[in-house]
């Protein structure tokens, strides 16, 4: 049984269910709306780009599965997915296209679309969104589709970093040092306290996303300033912060499980970030980590995914963790209980990259001068583009972002997502490496 057979089994009893799947990257941003924000924290990546991320669905959908994207597929990356058999489900386009708005969003004010999707409900088609927030519950009203998961309450609730502190605590996990606080007016022991204790302090908004919601606290002087900015509120002001000592030189690790709607829980994988001259470079798989930490992840699992269940929750779970340079394992700095990125890599690692190959989950940021199309894409990699099953090499997974965020007015930034084939970790990190020098020519930049 493949990934989306296994997810719809778990979700709908059914493993030959039908999926829409909405891909509303970012729904933090939905659940966080009115929650307290940290200063100078909320600067976002243009919301045009990370919108049209959604188009990661194509290559999710099983045969008979359908996509709700913001706009067609260009004809060129359509065709490439085609011929290396990377999409088996069928696209539905929403006719209203705002940029900045999230897919949901559009499908909700496209009344074709939602026609479309009222035709599809037999009993047997649901709604699979990456996270569910009023906007997917008022999608499944209007279209008459079941949502596959948890209410938007549910989902909201156990997402949150405050709730994975506390769960963490309660479930008896080790946990990195710090403290949740409520009001303005804590914050200022908690930093002190932690800054105490030695290095560095993140200072984190519970519902924040993507590395955005988050300040990293150096020294005293930089507590003093967040204050000053912060303590403006009033002490008695809500605040929702996680404030944490900043594990240094480890290794940050992101697994994936499914919570089942009967309550059975299912591991998934397990992939570490990769850093080059302290440089991000993507997630690595397979990881193989060191037999205690295997066995302490594996506890982690069982444990939060029956919390999760007993919360209310079901769906797909993803967590991030930290491996420490001593071999110190923290199984949860934070639950995301909704699709992550991961989720989007299974149907290609499952095809693609069988036991003995090794794989980078790549982002490619380039400043460009204009719009570039497939086939310029396809001619920067060269011989590094990636064919078919058996090839190493760029495999790209993520075409629409490279130019969404191109209004006609200048140079812009765009994003290329692929997954960077190899025999080995080292070749894998090797074409990625090769990959961005590449397309940064292509970009008439220095890589």
């Amino acid at each position: 049984m493949n990934f989306v057979a296994r997810l719809k089994k778990d979700l709908t009893g059914d493993a030959g269910a039908r999926f829409v799947f909405v891909n509303n990257f970012e729904v933090e941003r939905s659940w966080a709306v009115g929650e307290p924000k940290l200063p100078g924290a909320g600067i976002s990546f243009a919301g045009a780009t990370v919108n049209r991320m959604e188009e990661m669905g194509a290559l999710l959908a099983g045969e008979g599965d359908l996509v709700v994207l913001k706009a067609p597929m260009d004809a060129a990356f359509a065709g490439y997915l085609a011929r290396i058999g990377a999409a088996d489900g069928t696209t539905l386009i929403a006719e209203h296209n705002d940029p900045d708005a999230m897919v949901t969003e559009d499908a909700l004010n496209s009344p074709e679309l939602l026609g479309r999707l009222r035709e599809l409900a037999d009993g047997n088609t649901y709604l699979m969104p990456l996270g569910i927030s009023a906007s997917e519950e008022a999608l499944a009203k209007e279209s008459g589709l079941p949502l596959a998961g948890s209410t938007a309450q549910i989902c909201k609730a156990v997402n949150g970093k405050v709730f994975s502190r506390g769960l963490v605590d309660s479930l008896g996990l080790r946990q990195v040092p710090g403290r949740v606080i409520h009001t303005v007016g804590e914050l200022r022991d908690a930093l002190t306290e932690q800054l105490a204790l030695g290095g560095r302090v993140v200072v984190k908004e519970s519902l924040g996303v993507s590395g955005r919601g988050m300040v990293v606290v150096e020294d005293e002087r930089g507590a003093n300033r967040l204050l000053r900015l912060i303590e403006r509120r009033g002490a008695d002001a809500p605040a929702n912060l996680v404030v944490e000592s900043w594990i240094e030189h480890a290794q940050d690790l992101n697994y994936q499980f499914v919570v089942s709607r009967t309550g059975g829980v299912r591991f998934e994988t397990v992939k570490a970030a990769v850093l080059k001259n302290g440089v991000h470079q993507g997630h690595r798989f397979p990881v193989e980590l060191p037999p205690v930490a295997a066995r302490e992840l594996a506890e982690a699992v069982e444990k939060i995914g029956k919390a999760l269940h007993d919360e209310g929750f079901f769906g797909m779970v993803g967590v991030d963790a930290m491996l420490a340079a001593d071999g110190t394992l923290y199984p949860c700095l934070e639950i995301n209980a909704r699709f992550n990125m991961s989720t989007y890599q299974s149907r290609i690692a499952e095809k693609f990259i069988p036991e003995g190959r090794h794989a980078i989950a790549a982002t490619f940021s380039l400043k460009l001068q204009r719009e570039h199309t497939f086939a310029e894409v396809e001619a920067a990699l060269g011989d590094l583009f990636f064919t078919g099953a058996g090839d190493t090499g760029v495999l790209v997974n993520n075409f629409a972002t490279l130019n969404a965020a191109n209004t006609g007015e200048g140079s812009f930034h765009g994003r290329l997502y692929a997954i960077c084939v190899g025999d080995s970790p080292e070749e894998a990190l090797a074409v990625r490496t090769e990959a961005e020098r590449r397309l940064a020519a292509m970009a008439g930049e220095d890589a």
